[in-house]
Parts: structure tokens; sequence; C-alpha cells
């Protein structure tokens, strides 16, 4: 038996290689499904399975392309409907793996059809569970992204959950191993440990969701307190993971062409496309194509790109160093964004050199925005984090506006007056000040390297609150 985790940072997400005898089953695949193949073929297996615990919302999964692939089984639990050829399990279906047996506990709560994988060792004892979004650790899957109906709601759907893990999830053996579908970062759930595997035993010591005296009711009163409303893409990307996709290859082939200044402003006129900047934010902020908006790769750039962009149909153009591409369009495709139209060929420099208007952020120190602050009367500071972090800390008399709500929230910045923006360290206050000047708003000044240099200075701020006690 042979048990692999690959985990994905950038999404939080893990899918799993399951070998016995010769015969592989995948769990949640991402969808370059390359590393899957390169596995099973690095270890003389044939890929037999493709378990899906959910249809999923924060990704695209690599399940269609991997069946064309491999010849795989794809097989979701009961309920689930696809656009595609699929087993659906019933509740308690047994598939054979090697000398293994994987059972399907169909475990709906998160979304109707969602399904956690046991399995079993040849002796029949349970050994682990591929608990998708069911169960974290830590936590529970929000069960506010599956409202089939009018009449069903976000409490209806925990109530689901309470039964799914009381009969099915707590009633395991203690030893039973829990590998999640994702851990802390993710946005299916509010309260994910950063650990990535755990086990049944540990999760009904320390889970806030599987306490042994909890009632329905406050089951249901604690998963539904303090949802953040999920990313607009999701549903995007559920449909994407129902009705099938275009090949991953085909995306990065139209995505890695390379287009001249000229060209590349004439595609970006004549489609309509977004000029996505994904290079460091101090790059970025020292010259980038005008109206461009930044979103970098080495934060969440996949995340931040579905809840900034949200339309996964919308045409991309990049502008990136040489060795970001292929990684780029790779991240965009996870979530769904298949639409990359070329990069411009020669960078910035290219742009530059062939004549064209260069823009840079406007930047400040926290040293010197702190000199400002204590000199000048009413300055106006923009802390772009999220409401938890604005009210955990902050600099006194900053107005919190989270960047996944700002392009909602134009009105709310000035017009006549230089304002600031921070966030923690510059990634996300550099994402807002490159959507604020997309929209002609240029009188606005990024706090270089955020609020972690602002409270290394003597600008007045607010006493700590520890986040959990929110």
């Amino acid at each position: 038996m042979h048990i692999e985790q690959i985990y994905t940072g950038c999404l939080a997400q893990g899918a799993y290689y399951i070998e016995s005898n010769g015969e592989a089953a995948i769990v949640d695949p991402l969808r370059e499904i390359q590393p899957y193949l390169d596995l099973a073929a690095k270890r003389g297996a044939k890929i037999k399975y493709i378990f899906e615990t959910h249809f999923h919302a924060d990704f695209v999964s690599g399940h269609v392309t991997l069946s064309e692939k491999t010849g795989a089984e794809i097989i979701f639990g009961p309920t689930a409907k696809c656009a595609f050829q699929c087993t659906t399990a019933e509740d308690g279906q047994r598939f054979p793996l090697g000398e293994l047996t994987i059972d399907t506990l169909h475990t709906p709560g998160h979304t109707m059809e969602s399904t956690s994988w046991l399995l079993r060792l040849a002796d029949d004892q349970p050994h682990a569970l591929f608990s998708g979004d069911s169960l974290f650790l830590g936590d529970v899957g929000r069960p506010d992204l599956a409202q089939k109906a009018a009449d069903m709601t976000q409490e209806d759907l925990a109530g689901m959950l309470f039964d799914s893990t009381r009969s099915k999830i707590m009633t395991l053996p203690d030893e039973v191993i829990v590998y999640p579908g994702h851990g802390a970062g993710s946005a299916c759930g509010k309260n994910m440990s950063s650990e990535t595997v755990g086990s049944i035993g540990v999760e009904k010591a320390t889970n806030y969701a599987l306490r042994a005296d909890m009632t329905r009711d406050e089951f249901i009163e604690e998963v539904t307190d303090g949802l953040l409303p999920p990313p607009a893409y999701f549903p995007l990307n559920v449909a994407m993971n129902k009705q099938g996709y275009e090949s991953f290859e085909d995306v990065l082939k139209r995505g890695t062409h390379g287009l001249d200044p000229a060209k590349f402003e004439r595609v970006a006129e004549d489609s309509g496309a977004i000029v996505l900047d994904v290079r460091h934010e101090t790059a970025f902020a020292k010259g980038h194509v005008p109206r461009s908006i930044f979103i970098g790769l080495e934060g969440n750039f996949a995340p931040w790109t579905g809840a900034l962009i949200v339309d996964v149909k919308q045409p991309l153009l990049l502008v990136c160093e040489p060795d970001q591409l292929e990684e780029a369009i790779t991240r965009l495709s996870r979530v769904g964004f298949d639409h990359v139209l070329g990069y411009l060929e020669g960078g910035v420099q290219a742009w530059k050199e062939a004549g064209n208007e260069i823009d840079c952020l406007e930047r400040i120190s926290s040293v010197d925005f702190a000199a400002v602050y204590k000199g000048q009367g009413g300055v106006v500071l923009f802390d772009v984090r999220t409401k938890n972090e604005h009210k955990s800390e902050r600099v006194e008399g900053a107005v919190n506006e989270p960047l996944d709500l700002l392009s909602n929230n134009l009105d709310t910045f000035p017009r006549d007056k230089t304002f600031y923006m921070h966030c923690l360290t510059g990634y996300r206050s550099a994402i807002s000040q490159s959507i604020l000047k997309s929209r002609g708003i240029h009188n606005v000044l990024d706090v270089i390297g955020g609020w972690k240099s602002l409270k290394e200075t003597d600008i007045p701020v607010t006493a700590f609150v520890c986040p959990s006690t929110f």
C-alpha cells in the first residue's frame, strides 16, 4: 500500500494518490494532471479510479482529462449529476483497489453530493478517511455553497452536516487517519488547521464542530456563525466541474503566445482583455502598462484572481517575467480562467522601448507616513485587510475597506485629496491601488511594507485583540 498527499499551497488543497498491487486511485485531482501520470508511471501502476469528494467550487478538478488519458472511472457520491460519463456511487458501495477496498460514505452538508471515501485494509479494518470538505482538521465545510432551492437554507445544510459527522465520521475508530480536502487558507472553511494530516481521535478531542456534547442547534449556530460571503467565482467553477472543460494542454498552448507591444495593445482593444501583471509588487510599482491590474504570483494569486475578476470567461493578457509564464497560466486554469490570449513579449521594457506610456505606483515609507500622520490633521488611511485583521489591531482612525469588496465601494475613496492605503505586507494594497488606478483614481499612496512596517513606527495603534474572540 502506498498513499501520497499532493498538496498545493496556493489553493491550500490536498489531492491524494492511493496504490495497491499496481492499481492506483486519485482523490480530488487538480486541473494539470501530469504529476499523477508521472507518479503512476514511476511506480509502475495503472490509475483505475478517480474519486471526487464533491463538485469543487474553489478550483477546477482534473477528473475529466485524467479519465480521458487513462481510462480511469470517475466516481462521485450519491445525487451527483454530470454532463460526462461518470459513476454515481450508492451510499455504502465498495470499490476494490488491489488488496484494499474503498467505501462510499455519503456525508452531505457542505454540498448535497459531498462524500467521504473510507479506505479499508486487506483485513477490512478502516485505515484512512479522505474527507474532502466534509471534515477538515479543526473545522467542517461551510454549509452555504449548495443551496439548491429557495426553501433550502444554510441552516438546513448545516443540519445535514451535523447528521453526517455524527452518523458517518465520528463513529469511525479513533486511529483512522484523516486526509482532508483543504488546510488553512482555503475559503471553504473558517477555522482550519495548518496541519494537513490528522486522525479521527484527535479531531473528536479538538475540533469545535465534533464536540461530543454538542446539540444539533448548537452545531448549526456555531458552524454558520461568522461565515464571510463565498468568492463570486465559486459557482462558475462548480459548473465547469459538472459540465467539463477544455484540456489544459490547449489552454497552455494558447496562453504562451508571445505578442509584441503593438499587437499586444491591439489584441487588448479588440478582445476587451484585462491586462494582468503577475510580477512582484516592487517591479509593478516601478513601472507597468497603464490600467493593468496587479495580482502577483508570490501571493494567493489564483484565489485573488477569482475573487476580483470573477468571470472565468474574461479574456486576459499577461505581463510577467519569462520564468513566470507557464506557472501563471497553470494557476489561472486551476480556478477556471482559461482565456489567456497571450503575453507581452519582452515585458515592460519592450513596451517602454516601443514609445508607449508607463505608469507607476506612488508609494511612501511607513516612517514618512507616520510623520505625515502626526504632522497633519485629517489624514485619510484605508486598511484593505480583512474585517477581522482590522478589528484585531489597526492604526487609529484607519478605515477598513477589504480588498475583496473594494471594487463595489469605489465611492468611498476621495477624489479631491491625497489618501493612503495599506495591508499586512504590501501585496494586497498594491492590488488595491492598481484597481483604483484602472478606474481613474490616482490620488493614492501605498504604504510600503504595510501593517508590519507601520506598527514598528511610533504611530498610534489600537491594542491587540485576538481574532479568535470575534
